[in-house]
């Protein structure tokens, strides 16, 4: 089961940046009166959904797009809005896909692309959404159908698109493809050395992007823990160090206190891992960062106002798992904090500008859920 990871390797537009400054200083009252380091009841969204994308838009509120329930695709979308606490219906999808890549863009819309459609088609079609009309528009199809591919958002304003694999992931993609706003269009960049899905790509402060981990070949279920840099100016890859372990359906996330890009979890040929490491650009190396409480796959991570990682829910290997940990970057250890009120996998995260982190949707141990739940750090 994937995760749409997004929150975490793309660098959002300044209006959101500096929502969430202003905001981390000043709590709302909601989140001023509950206890810290605790989940609380937020609005259900309208739909059970799983698979799906979450967005943090430029005014503060969360679109949700996408996702299945028993095989049903949906066309419908979603925005929460964090000061009203309730979720309406916003407009619906061109096509419906579960397991798409949804990002901000500079402009304020949001791109979504590729994922499963109806029939368990994968799609290479795109589009995008305005939030000023809660409409949705074609935009360039990729060239190649994708699902389980990373997308992030690069300095320059433009989409890096890498890996993926197409109908049941008998081979994964080492391909890679470059969306530019202004045209609508894609084109092909340079590929990878390493085909790859379920890797994790971050935007680093040098403006390249770090691909790591994932799977050649999803049937196999073994991971690998090589990486790889793209350089946007060049359109090349380059090595750079090998993670200590394997891994694929972890997460990553780029350190605002040192630069530094903790990775977590993940699996690899069935087992949920509990080892974390961090990545220095400076040096190009991995060095081991402790072991979470828990081994998980599928789960979120999300970086707090304090330069703390939250990371929560997942499947372990006894099933799916409601708990919770949090990485300090100054002392580089993990420790518990407040379970969610349900185990949950597949599900969204994201930052709000409040502080909070909102989780939504997913499935849970008996099937799947709207439900929603507020973490106050």
């Amino acid at each position: 089961m994937r995760l749409s990871q997004l929150h975490n390797s793309v660098r959002r537009p300044i209006g959101v940046l500096a929502l969430l400054l202003m905001n981390a200083a000043l709590w709302s009252a909601s989140a001023a009166s509950q206890t810290a380091g605790t989940w609380s009841p937020a609005a259900s969204m309208i739909a059970d959904r799983t698979n799906f994308a979450a967005v943090l838009l430029t005014n503060g509120n969360v679109l949700v797009t996408g996702g299945a329930v028993q095989g049903q695709y949906f066309y419908i979308s979603e925005v929460y809005d964090p000061i009203r606490n309730a979720w309406t219906s916003t407009g619906n999808t061109l096509v419906p896909r579960t397991g798409p890549r949804a990002t901000l863009l500079s402009n304020g819309k949001v791109l979504v692309s590729g994922g499963n459609g109806p029939s368990s088609n994968v799609l290479a079609s795109a589009e995008l959404y305005d939030p000023v009309r809660s409409t949705w528009a074609a935009t360039g199809s990729m060239s190649v159908i994708r699902k389980f591919h990373t997308q992030s958002l690069l300095a320059n304003g433009k989409i890096l698109v890498t890996g993926g694999c197409g109908y049941r992931c008998l081979h994964s993609y080492a391909s890679a493809e470059i969306y530019d706003p202004v045209t609508g269009l894609w084109s092909v960049t340079g590929s990878m050395s390493t085909a790859r899905e379920g890797a994790t790509a971050t935007l680093l402060p040098n403006g390249k992007v770090l691909v790591a981990g994932g799977v050649p070949n999803s049937n196999g279920g073994y991971g690998v823990s090589t990486a790889e840099i793209y350089d946007p100016a060049t359109g090349s890859w380059s090595a750079t160090g090998s993670m200590h372990f394997a891994r694929v359906n972890h997460t990553a996330t780029l350190l605002r206190t040192n630069g530094k890009v903790l990775v977590a979890g993940g699996a690899n040929a069935g087992s949920a891992l509990e080892s974390t490491e961090l990545y220095d650009p400076s040096s190009g190396s991995w060095t081991q960062a402790g072991t979470l409480i828990t081994g998980r796959y599928a789960h979120i991570q999300t970086q707090l106002p304090n330069g703390d990682v939250l990371v929560a829910g997942g499947q372990t290997i006894s099933g799916m798992t409601n708990t919770a940990e949090r990485f300090d970057p100054a002392s580089g250890t993990w420790r518990a904090t407040g379970s969610m009120s349900v185990a949950r996998a597949g599900f969204g995260a994201v930052l709000l500008p409040s502080g909070q982190v909102l989780v939504t949707g997913g499935s849970i141990p008996t099937s799947w859920t709207n439900s929603s739940e507020l973490y106050t750090p």
